[in-house]
């Protein structure tokens, strides 16, 4: 029963972009639009499998996956011990709030020309874009995650003989962390964005470098692909692990019934 609901929900996911796929297929050559504006479906096609055979395709992926993933777990890494902070401090959060504010709005794109003053054109400066587009928004749902932790809860953890760390680990981390877990999934789509843009000006392989290069050449069948192939990777990571892990972390501490 389970997994027939679960394919149900599959079906009802993916059956929008089947449909998008089909009119795809029948408006492009029924209003003969030329191949250097918009391919077809066909077209598109064999420029995934010519990429998958020579390497090219996984090569591009495989880097920018990497560059998407540690620039995220150093985001996280700092964003959350300072929302922490911030949350239990009014001091420091009443210094560093303006500071956020002011920062948040240059996260990601608006920092790729310094990045590569920086860092050079590559792997640092990719990884530091990504860093900023994700770390304002993963400290700020930290923050949001402590201060809505009941004041009384603390205090009952406090009489208990909870410490410093014991309050971290046992109530101040596990209440914050389903709005950590959101944070992490908004602060992705933001860096898949910034991860792109950067690529186009700031390195030699990774998915923004081939839509930017097959532009030079009118690929457009390789710009298109290339589309697809970022959507579809985000679309993976948001519903196998993004949604489970977010829908899990908040059932687990009792804020909806399982």
């Amino acid at each position: 029963m389970e997994r027939t609901s679960r394919l149900g929900a599959a079906l009802i996911f993916v059956a929008p972009l089947a449909v998008l796929v089909v009119v795809w297929a029948v408006l492009v050559p029924a209003l003969g639009v030329r191949p250097q504006i918009f391919p077809g479906v066909a077209a598109v096609g064999r420029a995934g499998i010519d990429g998958i055979l020579d390497g090219s395709l996984l090569r591009h992926v495989a880097a920018s996956i990497s560059r998407v993933a540690i620039g995220t777990v150093l985001a996280v890494l700092v964003a959350v011990p300072l929302g922490i902070l911030m949350g239990v401090s009014r001091g420091v959060s009443a210094f560093l709030t303006p500071l956020m504010r002011f920062f948040s709005v240059l996260a990601g794109i608006a920092w790729i020309p310094i990045a590569t003053l920086w860092f050079g054109y590559g792997f640092g400066a990719i990884v530091f874009v990504i860093f900023n587009a994700v770390f304002f928004v993963v400290a700020y749902n930290t923050l949001l995650g402590v201060s809505t932790i009941p004041m009384p809860l603390r205090h009952a953890a406090a009489s208990l003989g909870a410490g410093r760390a014991a309050m971290l680990t046992d109530v101040l981390l596990p209440g914050a962390l389903p709005n950590i877990v959101t944070g992490i999934r908004t602060g992705l789509g933001f860096a898949w964005r910034g991860l792109i843009a950067a690529e186009m000006i700031a390195t030699d392989v990774g998915l923004g470098y081939m839509l930017f290069v097959a532009r030079d050449f009118y690929q457009t069948e390789v710009i298109v692909l290339g589309m697809i192939v970022i959507g579809t990777i985000w679309l993976l990571i948001d519903r196998l692990i993004l949604v489970p892990l977010e829908r899990a972390t908040i059932e687990r501490w009792g804020l909806v019934s399982p």
